[in-house]
């Protein structure tokens, strides 16, 4: 019985540090909790019906507590350079530290195309992964590419 007792008390508390963990990685990744200013790069390929073209960008926004962002990206298309701003909106996936983006991107308020991602955060809601999902012109128009972004929070003040 005493041996039980110690199998029970061991049992118990790995349960109750998984649990801890796992509310704590959850509220690490809520909207509240991802909300400050961040800075981010991507790189990857579009594809056009005149070829493919590397394209890289470098960016700042700030996301507020509903998950609403805006800011601006200095960008390259084969070589081709803008400064665009950006805007949109980020929606937890439910699970872990998933989420999706839907991001405008304009300039001197045009909509120059829409984006698509799912993000992945990590180091405690501090780091963002992201892949583009779709990208699109704003005649509907989707864009073939394969682009990757990397972000850290700056810090997390409003």
């Amino acid at each position: 019985m005493k041996r039980y007792s110690k199998v029970v008390v061991v049992v118990l508390g790995v349960l109750a540090v998984t649990l801890t963990a796992t509310r704590a990685e959850a509220n690490s990744c809520s909207l509240a909790a991802l909300a400050g200013k961040w800075a981010y790069t991507y790189t990857g390929t579009i594809f056009t019906p005149n070829g493919a073209f590397p394209l890289a960008s470098v960016g700042h926004f700030h996301q507020d507590t509903a998950g609403n962002l805006e800011g601006t990206q200095a960008r390259s298309v084969a070589g081709s350079s803008g400064v665009e701003e950006i805007s949109g909106t980020i929606t937890p996936n439910g699970e872990g530290c998933a989420a999706s983006g839907t991001i405008n991107v304009l300039v001197g308020g045009q909509l120059q195309r829409t984006a698509k991602l799912a993000l992945a955060y990590d180091q405690d809601g501090n780091h963002v992964r992201a892949i583009f999902e779709s990208l699109a012109l704003p005649d509907g128009t989707n864009l073939p590419v394969v682009i990757t972004v990397d972000g850290n929070r700056v810090n997390t003040k409003n």
